[in-house]
């Protein structure tokens, strides 16, 4: 071979690497400039090895039209490419610079120009596999359309679409406007200024976050086992927010190169140790933007099978590589959601805890199927939930979801056979946190036990290499395990554990930490920390993991029920003051009710802008204008009576058009057999509108219940024997624990103070005191916080009513509905309620 066709290899070679390299790197610092008739964005990437040009249009009023610039720039040859720039525009101002930016985030319209949204500032807060995760800092919205433009949209022959821009409506162009005209102008000014006021009360600087070269928005185990998922794809996953607004730049540039993906949620990593060994732990929440909202506007499932506050949790556990060894990494997957149901309250000023309406329009439970069969898609199988609401009521409210749940995943099983089934597991933890007799997270942790041995978790050994598919830095291969050092085989999850509430938030946050901790022992197990994969609820890595889960399940409850979290079970278990937790979590009671009845309305409809759900129109009603996101017309009287019937309409969120129709329908009773019987005295605490479990299993003893005729037959069989319901349901009884305990929230003390709340009048406020008398050393001063909630509600009612002129002053007092007996109860207790607070 001569040395001219060696030359020629050698050259081919560079030129396919630096091509390699190229399409390994990502663009992460931007700075954007501007003329009269374009923007011009100049990418590069963090090693400043390769330029790229972006060109955005200014003259066309209300399209986008973006260029990409197909060269590649070294640092000299961009510097004097804008130099040439600033020369052919010097007539019309020449090129400025405008900010300095790390990404688009996304272009919107509103009603005539588009604007374009930047991260301005950004902060690192973590790494996975040597790929830094990033939360906005700041960010920062851009109109495209130059001002002079802009401002010629003023003299558009047609008046309907005359949209003046960001602040531009000048005095002197209204002289020679009519009158009609003006008015027009003003009106669309305003609208327009209002839209963007709402677009920007969706705080992007608060729990978003993404990564320049790692897919935030799936697991571990798929970033590190599918590589097929990549470019425009990765934004047409459920936990990316911006999808719509990255829409029109990804479809015209068929690229994702000057885009973030941002993921909403919760992120944090920590270091923590254990027998002298560091590790790292990641906790990633990442919230679903189908069906996405806030509490009371975005309830149960929907037609397609999403359901609202649909978050997925992630844990990851791992070691830096070191002394030739490659990075030893871990993770588990769970996941949250409302009760796939189509089920809804409507958020009231004069009720706290408004009633549940359920709609049994979907009598073959096509959604509820739709719903599991996505996590199936998503997490493979078995799919183990675990349902955390109410065993009792007084009023029926939780136990009507619970029945139909049941129903629904009873009715879904016929049809599934063996491992495919649905595994349903029910506790109800409010009423067992109530129990000083049980610890529930020792409880809990055997339900993850449980779940954990049907899953599995993740695992794996991966090394630095220059492969450019997956992870661009750290990826598996099988050889590792073929190496002179001990790796473990990879580890895969089949199948996740979902777990729900009434809201998924306090009861829901307590059994995911509880399933957290469980999981942790088996990934520092696998990692070689510890020989046991049981950590004891007194180790301080116990507390240190329920710090992280605490502050995870606070970030979420604000995001969807508007206050932090009620974390009882949690201070109980740090040996906070009791009077101390009472009063927070009475003042986080007043924050979510207050948020849910007077800003989740504009919050919602923020979220349906940002998400573009709603797509503002000429000649259309405005966003503001239309009805709530959910609402609903209700024939009160008879609502859940003793026979259970209901009667409801409901008009579903806008963003998916749902229209629920009328039903009548009765709860029905759950059926569970296939335990050997025994006998067993009826529960005389079971009330009407109870419902039973469907199995209930102890570490010894497992029971199942059955109602006959309103009486509930106990059965139950030896331990460790696996015990069915005739439609599938099982749960090993030696991993498991009384699930009776499987329906409720010890750890909502909203549901603990409001509990006695749902019916006080002047009727039966007497008898209220009377009855709680005989329980006030359990429930400390929670009645009184009631009392006041209700004393404070019926004054907000009264001063509303003045201030519309429906009612005078002088008329309060006659109008009082509160008794003597209230009134006094209050007085005397004033100073000890004080004190409390």
């Amino acid at each position: 071979m001569d040395s001219n066709s060696t030359k020629e290899k050698l050259q081919n070679t560079d030129a396919v690497a630096d091509e390699a390299d190229l399409k390994s790197c990502y663009m992460q610092k931007f700075r954007l400039y501007e003329t009269r008739s374009k923007f011009y964005m100049i990418g590069r990437d963090k090693n400043r090895t390769f330029w790229r040009v972006l060109k955005i249009d200014r003259l066309e009023p209300s399209e986008l039209n973006i260029v990409e610039d197909s060269a590649i720039y070294s640092e000299i040859e961009c510097c004097d490419l804008l130099r040439r720039v600033h020369e052919g525009n010097k007539s019309t101002g020449g090129l400025k610079f405008v900010t300095t930016c790390y990404g688009i985030i996304g272009f919107i319209k509103f009603l005539e120009p588009y604007y374009m949204l930047l991260i301005t500032k950004r902060r690192k807060i973590g790494t996975i596999c040597g790929h830094n995760i990033y939360a906005i800092t700041k960010s920062e919205m851009v109109p495209i359309p130059h001002s002079t433009v802009r401002s010629k949209m003023a003299y558009s022959k047609d008046e309907n679409s005359l949209y003046p821009q960001c602040g531009l409506l000048q005095s002197n162009l209204l002289i020679f406007l009519s009158v009609e005209q003006s008015s027009l102008l003003l009106c669309n000014f305003l609208i327009e200024r209002r839209y963007k006021k709402l677009l920007c009360s969706v705080d992007l600087a608060k729990d978003f976050f993404f990564s320049y070269s790692y897919n935030v928005m799936f697991s571990l185990q798929r970033n590190l086992s599918d590589h097929n998922t990549t470019g425009q794809s990765l934004y047409d996953t459920l936990f990316v927010w911006n999808e719509f607004l990255t829409r029109g730049i990804r479809n015209n540039l068929q690229n994702t190169s000057w885009t973030v993906a941002l993921v909403h949620g919760f992120f944090k990593q920590v270091k923590l140790s254990i027998s002298d060994s560091e590790f790292n732990l990641t906790i990633i929440a990442r919230r679903s933007r189908h069906y996405a909202g806030t509490r009371y506007l975005k309830r149960g499932v929907n037609e397609k099978g999403r359901v609202a506050n649909d978050v997925e949790t992630e844990q990851i556990v791992f070691t830096e590589a070191r002394d030739g060894h490659p990075m030893q990494i871990s993770s588990v997957v769970q996941n949250r959601g409302s009760i796939p149901l189509f089920w809804s309250q409507e958020a009231s000023r004069l009720n706290i805890k408004p009633d549940i309406i359920l709609s049994r329009k979907d009598s073959t439970f096509e959604a509820t199927r739709l719903h599991f069969d996505n996590l199936i898609k998503r997490y493979g199988k078995p799919i183990i939930i675990l349902n955390l609401i109410k065993t009792r009521e007084k009023r029926p409210r939780e136990t009507i979801l619970r029945a139909e749940f049941a129903n629904a995943v009873r009715y879904i099983n016929k049809s599934l056979r063996g491992e495919d089934r649905l595994r349903f597991l029910h506790w109800d933890l409010h009423r067992h946190s109530r129990c000083k007799a049980t610890n529930v997270l020792g409880q809990l942790g055997k339900v993850a036990a449980y779940a954990l041995k049907l899953t599995g978790i993740f695992y794996s050994p991966v090394t630095p290499n220059m492969r450019l598919d997956g992870l661009s830095q750290y990826s598996y291969s099988e050889d590792d395990e073929n190496k002179d050092y001990s790796v473990k085989p990879q580890m895969l999850q089949s199948g996740v554990l979902r777990t729900n509430c009434i809201d998924c938030l306090d009861r829901t946050n307590v059994a995911q930490y509880a399933y957290g901790l469980a999981a942790l022992g088996r990934q520092l197990q696998v990692l070689g920390f510890i020989e046991s994969p049981h950590i004891d609820l007194d180790n301080p890595l116990a507390g240190e993991l329920m710090e992280v889960y605490e502050s995870m399940g606070d970030t979420l409850a604000f995001q969807y029920g508007g206050s932090a979290a009620h974390n009882k079970i949690f201070s109980e278990r740090r040996g906070q003051w009791k009077a101390a937790t009472q009063s927070q979590e009475f003042i986080r009671t007043l924050q979510r009710y207050y948020n849910n009845t007077y800003v989740d309305g504009d919050k919602q409809k923020a979220i349906n802008l940002f998400l573009g759900h709603f797509q503002p129109q000429q000649g259309k009603p405005a966003l503001w204008e239309l009805d709530s996101d959910q609402h609903y017309a209700v024939k009160r009287h008879g609502l859940y009576l003793t026979d259970g019937s209901v009667r409801s309409t409901i008009t579903r969120s806008l963003s998916d058009g749902n229209i629920l129709g009328e039903s009548d329908a009765s709860i029905r009773n759950l059926n569970d057999t296939n335990c050997q019987k025994s006998s067993e005295k009826p529960d005389k605490h079971f009330r009407s509108g109870s419902t039973p479990d469907i199995f209930v299993c102890g570490s010894d003893i497992c029971h199942c219940r059955q109602i006959y005729g309103g009486v509930v037959k106990g059965k139950n069989c030896e331990s460790g024997h696996i015990c069915y319901d005739e439609h599938g349901d099982a749960c090993d009884c030696s991993n498991f624990l009384d699930v009776d305990w499987l329906s409720s929230s010890g750890n909502s003390c909203e549901e603990e103070l409001l509990e006695r709340s749902t019916s006080i009048s002047s009727e039966n406020i007497a008898n209220e005191l009377v009855t709680t008398e005989t329980s006030a050393s359990e429930s400390g001063s929670s009645l009184k916080y009631i009392l006041v909630l209700h004393e404070a509600k019926w004054w907000l009612k009264s001063a509303l009513n003045v201030f519309q002129g429906r009612q005078s002053a002088e008329e309060l007092n006659k109008d009082r509905k509160y008794s003597e007996t209230f009134e006094r109860w209050v007085n005397e207790e004033e100073m000890h309620f004080a004190w409390r607070i």
